[in-house]
């Protein structure tokens, strides 16, 4: 358990000085560097994912959902960053789903039995987590995108870290709520909640150039950017644990010291960043 904990502060308080240097000092070409990483995350989640469905039915091979999973993001960053046609999306999309149903029509007679579920595979692992993921890069295109981005990763990572400490120190009595993840607790998902609000709230008071209060007076934008957008990102988690359950795994993977694999640590991120996006259209 000691181990576990140390693993996972060690990731934390190298990552997030990480993702912060990312974000901030190479914005270059509409935030390259964070689309590329983005890219490749969303190629090595789709492979757990894939890899998670082969526990129940036949799935794709791993370079092929690697390849499916990153389809949308790459598109999108040759939107944002190599100035592409808004149809890149929409062409990815029609490539994709042309590969898998025209690529197993000459399949041996015998592996009929598993093309619908390895096509089926195959469309999950290009929406999830290629075509949430893809919103991550869309919010290059914000003007202060270098703010945007770094407060929507702060919100996520805030949420999910607040839970699992405040969870870890107060959790023991008023956990298992939930059947799919019966290690959340009230209070972590309490804290969570007023971590992801406390962003919001400092966003819109220290960047107010990036945040303006125009629909609403201020803090109140922030509080419900924090509190749907953390809603979204502990979904998010839920709804992985949901399928890891189904799946009779604990971890989708083991690449991350004391969280497990890459989907384990961008389920939140995946189902916020869309959230997000059109909350802060909305709002500011």
């Amino acid at each position: 358990m000691m181990t576990k904990l140390v693993q996972r502060l060690l990731v934390f308080f190298i990552g997030l000085p990480l993702t912060v240097c990312l974000v901030l000092y190479l914005p270059q070409k509409n935030h390259i560097a964070v689309n590329l990483v983005v890219i490749l995350l969303s190629a090595l989640g789709a492979i757990e994912f894939s890899d998670m469905l082969r526990k129940k039915e036949p799935a794709l091979p791993r370079w092929e959902a690697a390849i499916l999973g990153s389809l949308v993001p790459l598109a999108m960053t040759l939107m944002v960053s190599f100035g592409f046609s808004g149809q890149s999306i929409s062409i990815a999309l029609i490539l994709g789903a042309f590969w898998l149903l025209v690529s197993r029509i000459f399949s041996p007679a015998d592996k009929f039995e598993t093309i619908i579920s390895r096509v089926s595979s195959g469309f999950a692992v290009i929406i999830y987590p290629g075509l949430f993921m893809a919103w991550v890069i869309r919010m290059s295109l914000f003007s202060r995108s270098d703010m945007v981005i770094l407060m929507f990763l702060l919100m996520v990572i805030a949420n999910d870290s607040a839970a699992w400490a405040v969870g870890m120190l107060f959790g023991k009595g008023n956990r298992g709520i939930i059947p799919a993840s019966p290690n959340k607790s009230i209070a972590g998902f309490i804290g969570g909640f007023v971590a992801s609000i406390l962003i919001g709230i400092g966003a819109v008071h220290f960047a107010p150039e990036t945040f303006p209060a125009r629909l609403f007076p201020a803090p109140l934008p922030g509080i419900i950017l924090g509190f749907i957008s953390g809603l979204a990102g502990t979904l998010g988690d839920l709804g992985e644990s949901a399928m890891k359950r189904s799946s009779n795994i604990k971890d989708s993977g083991t690449i991350i010291p004391g969280r497990g694999g890459i989907l384990d640590t961008i389920d939140s991120i995946a189902l916020a960043a869309p959230v997000f996006y059109v909350l802060y259209w909305i709002l500011f």
